[in-house]
């Protein structure tokens, strides 16, 4: 830890409660308008309205006849039937005038017709001819959706900030947004540091390894909504790290992988700091993450009289312009892990999406987990089954550099800091990958 960088190490909860601050005082980004399919897991920058009432008519949910309640409240009853509705039709081809006795034949998803209050559900008919039997009764109002059931007109039915899931493009869809506004997606840089880091083009060195974390933070940017910028590998040498840590500094966040320890070589907190950069912590007690640092730097401005030969990107920021940054631990699974708890809802904010809470699962543990309390833990595991059958297994790892081991695994069980001794049995939290 360089001596100019006080060590803050917090909570998980803490920690987490710190960058969700943060993340709450993230302006949303400018908007632009794209085709709604381009819309498709983007962050919405308006308020979607409803143009009409929906449904616009009472709308059959099932495929059946519509009648009047009290015709058949004493089943079995045999009607007349008058007509057919399908959906689509046209309003001229509807029957106007039901009288008491009379049925219409009727299409899931068609308009019921006025003077009927219920659909039958063709299971519990028989038809023949013009006349059906009908051998269940049915309450006024079943198996109908009223107009406006859904929406009223002018309602509000997309909130700015909602993600554009399937779900919310079917809805715009049904409204007639062919064309949405959105926030633009957060450039979020990504530099991973080490001299024993190698692109994944190369051979390594005996003692090197290939870089493959920036590319699960590229993912993982992606996932979250933003635009991954991979700059390169930043060696463990001072002047050409301020160089890229500069250069990343100029994205909406920067996200650095490795170098946050406390080896001799781990000298990013050390430029982080002659940046005049504001940390908010340099670790958090969990476990694989630890070492996880999490700050912002604004505009580096030269002092009066002092010139440089070039100006570094930084320089190029607005004055008072502040980019927030987070140093990751290099271990992958390390890496992943402090992204999807601390990092995300960073990305999320600078998307124009309210941060979301994390969200956890519960599964029976099969087999035991002994762990030193004192660490919230994150442990790669398998989730198989399903509802009372839901069951959770750690997957055999190595620790936090096992790529393989986290390829394997769905989720992560979470261990309370308290926890010494989880016997199999027992419900556990998990976190889904």
């Amino acid at each position: 830890m360089p001596a100019s960088v006080e060590s803050t190490i917090l909570s998980f909860e803490h920690a987490r409660c710190v960058v969700e601050k943060h993340a709450a005082e993230i302006p949303p980004p400018a908007a632009e308008s794209v085709e709604l399919l381009s819309a498709a897991d983007r962050v919405l920058a308006e308020e979607i309205f409803a143009d009409r009432n929906i449904p616009p008519f009472p709308r059959s949910t099932r495929d059946g006849y519509a009648v009047r309640s009290a015709d058949v409240a004493r089943a079995p009853a045999v009607l007349d039937v008058i007509g057919e509705i399908k959906a689509g039709e046209k309003l001229q081809k509807i029957p106007t005038s039901i009288e008491p006795g009379q049925a219409v034949s009727i299409m899931t998803g068609a308009p019921v017709p006025d003077g009927t209050d219920a659909v039958v559900m063709v299971e519990h008919t028989r038809r023949e001819a013009d006349r059906v039997e009908i051998y269940k009764s049915v309450a006024s109002g079943e198996n109908i959706v009223p107009r406006g059931a859904e929406a009223i007109e002018g309602s509000r039915l997309l909130h700015r900030g909602s993600r554009l899931n399937e779900a919310a493009l079917a809805l715009a869809a049904s409204v007639g947004k062919s064309r949405v506004q959105v926030y633009e997606q957060p450039r979020i840089a990504v530099l991973s540091t080490g001299d024993e880091i190698v692109d994944i083009q190369s051979i390594p060195g005996p003692t090197q390894i290939r870089n493959s974390n920036s590319y699960s933070l590229a993912a993982q940017i992606l996932r979250a909504g933003g635009e991954p910028i991979l700059l390169p590998i930043a060696p463990d040498e001072p002047q050409r790290l301020r160089v890229l840590i500069e250069e990343g500094l100029q994205s909406d966040l920067l996200l650095m992988s490795g170098g946050v320890s406390m080896g001799g070589y781990d000298l990013v907190e050390q430029i982080l700091s002659e940046l005049q950069s504001e940390f908010f912590f340099t670790g958090a007690k969990i476990q694989p993450g630890k070492p996880v640092v999490f700050g912002r730097t604004s505009a580096v401005l030269l002092p009066r009289g002092q010139e440089r030969p070039r100006r570094s990107a930084l320089e190029e920021k607005v004055s008072g312009e502040t980019t927030y940054f987070f140093g990751l631990p290099g271990n992958p699974v390390s890496t992943m892990v402090t992204f999807e708890i601390f990092a995300r809802p960073m990305i999320e904010a600078l998307s124009g999406q309210h941060p979301r809470q994390l969200a956890f699962l519960h599964a029976k543990l099969k087999s035991e987990i002994r762990v030193k309390p004192g660490l919230r833990r994150f442990l790669p595991a398998i989730h198989s089954g399903e509802f009372e059958q839901s069951e959770v297994e750690l997957v055999a790892w190595q620790g936090s550099g096992d790529i393989a081991a986290m390829a394997r695994a769905n989720c992560y069980v979470v261990v309370p800091p308290e926890s010494e001794h989880i016997p199999s049995g027992e419900w556990v939290a998990l976190m889904m990958r």
